[in-house]
């Protein structure tokens, strides 16, 4: 691998989500966190211009979790990325905590919008982009979604409106696991050839396996047209990274057990001895 670092990171991040899901002794979204793990890692680790000690830094890049519910893959991001500390990370759902099961808008954490509805997060990235623009700022915006999420006809709306706008400032990631809430893509709305869907918007449109950090680093880092928004479609794995979770859709929403965390520690290699130390 060329980026051990970022490696690393994706491997504290899925277990800090064990850890955190079973600490907080709640059903979380889970499955939807790990699939997105490897692609924060590597916004969080290399790509995005924050400064971890000033997160309203006016120059910073914008990230946009528009599937909300992945907060699982988000908060570890932040906290790996020294944005926000660990006592505040393990307030996790707990009462009166600012991290809940859906990102609520927090500059000072990081969080850069509220979504739960879905379909609603390329819209708000869009006039993001927007402003960047007429305020003649440099800063990029980004935006993840997921792949049932674009059974939204919003979506589309915005995914054609950015193109008119030739919005090359945006990228938007598409977390494609094939799964949502109800059971697989296809058997819902299928979405067939998504990266050739948005280029027929007028996006520049790139597949990727989500969970290969090196081709992640290369498509975020690789020239893109001008006048273009830009999508990387990222094949995914519902739970990646913890065998009996992966491709089980049982775990999109569901509380882990003891039993269970104890279970997925041992598939990551990790024990609850070393809880501490994580």
């Amino acid at each position: 691998m060329n980026h051990p670092d970022l490696d690393r990171m994706a491997a504290f991040m899925r277990r800090k989500i064990l850890d955190v899901s079973f600490g907080c002794g709640l059903t979380a979204h889970l499955g939807g966190g790990l699939s997105m793990v490897d692609v924060m890692a590597v916004l969080y680790g290399r790509v995005l211009r924050l400064d971890p000690n000033n997160p309203r830094w006016e120059d910073r890049d914008r990230f946009i979790l528009s599937k909300g519910h992945g907060v699982l893959g988000f908060y570890p991001a932040l906290l790996a990325a020294g944005i926000i500390s660990e006592e505040v990370f393990n307030t996790f759902q707990a009462d009166g905590s600012d991290l809940i099961a859906h990102p609520v808008m927090n500059l000072d954490l990081g969080i850069e919008s509220s979504n739960g509805s879905l379909g609603h997060g390329l819209s708000m990235a869009i006039g993001i982009a927007l402003a960047a623009r007429k305020k003649d700022k440099a800063f990029k915006t980004y935006v993840l979604l997921g792949d049932g999420e674009c059974n939204e006809g919003a979506v589309w709306e915005a995914v054609m409106l950015a193109a008119q706008l030739g919005l090359d400032g945006l990228t938007a990631v598409i977390d494609h696991n094939k799964l949502q809430s109800d059971g697989e893509s296809r058997d819902i709305l299928q979405v067939r050839n998504m990266a050739a869907r948005f280029a027929a918007f007028g996006w520049h449109a790139v597949d990727v396996d989500g969970h290969d950090i090196d081709a992640l680093v290369a498509a975020f880092e690789a020239p893109a047209p001008a006048g273009l928004p830009r999508v990387l479609v990222a094949h995914t794995i519902k739970g990646k990274g913890v065998p009996f979770m992966e491709n089980d859709n049982a775990w999109h929403h569901k509380r882990l057990t003891k039993a269970d965390h104890e279970a997925a520690l041992a598939a990551l290699g990790e024990t609850v001895a070393a809880e501490g130390a994580s």
